[in-house]
């Protein structure tokens, strides 16, 4: 690790976090650190019944994916668990990062930030805000895709809207079960703005800077804007 990098990119549902932070992180090469991600492999590769235990209480896997499936944010304190494990684990082979959707809630926030800033430093950390309208947000996922096997996600476009098969890895395109319908989609926009949009404030307190840039436009043009905040 030549130079210590941490990059996170914030924003509502459907904002180009996931489009963006992959195009950021080749060009920066910098782990693309998903934390939609994190928590879906935790929920695939555990039982229902299991369970972890932080400061003295159980959280089990279940009850946090019904509510990770009905549009609502996982407790605080579980994402952190399994988030602050992946970074550490991360740090450890020298990686710099891009984190795409973490911190969500100020409890995320007051778990994660000391950790990056213990390891990374302060003055390494870059914070993006992509901003765009709810009225955005809803039609970007209800019309959002990914493919099977990679997870890419596929903007919808005239150009993209008749695709059957992901043009990057070939598996099939599906739309994510339950989250992208409209009624979920105005649940999570709801916990965005309640629990998500607050972290602004709380990251200046720590002398953060989080810059903002306008999230609607052509991808190319969003990536423009990100690459002139970055460099």
């Amino acid at each position: 690790m030549n130079k210590k990098l941490v990059v996170i990119l914030m924003g509502a549902p459907g904002a180009g976090k996931g489009t963006q932070g992959k195009l950021l992180s080749e060009k920066l090469n910098l782990y693309y650190f998903e934390t939609s991600n994190v928590i879906e492999q935790a929920f695939n590769s555990a039982k229902e019944t299991d369970y972890v235990s932080i400061k003295g209480k159980k959280y089990f896997f279940g009850k946090e994916k019904e509510l990770w499936l009905g549009g609502a944010l996982c407790d605080p304190l579980f994402v952190s668990y399994l988030v602050k494990g992946k970074i550490k684990e991360l740090y450890g082979m020298g990686k710099n990062l891009l984190l795409s959707g973490s911190p969500r809630t100020l409890g995320e926030a007051k778990e994660i930030m000391p950790l990056l800033e213990k390891l990374y430093g302060k003055k390494n950390i870059k914070i993006i805000l992509l901003e765009i309208s709810a009225k955005e947000s809803i039609f970007r996922n209800s019309h959002r895709r990914i493919c099977e096997l990679m997870r890419h996600p596929i903007l919808y476009s005239e150009e993209t809207k008749k695709l059957k098969i992901c043009p990057l890895d070939g598996s099939k395109l599906i739309k994510r079960k339950g989250l992208d319908n409209p009624k979920i989609i105005k649940t999570r926009l709801k916990e965005y703005s309640k629990r998500t949009l607050p972290l602004v404030d709380f990251l200046k307190t720590r002398g953060l800077k989080v810059e903002k840039i306008n999230g609607k436009g052509t991808v190319a043009q969003v990536f423009k804007r990100a690459l002139k905040v970055l460099k």
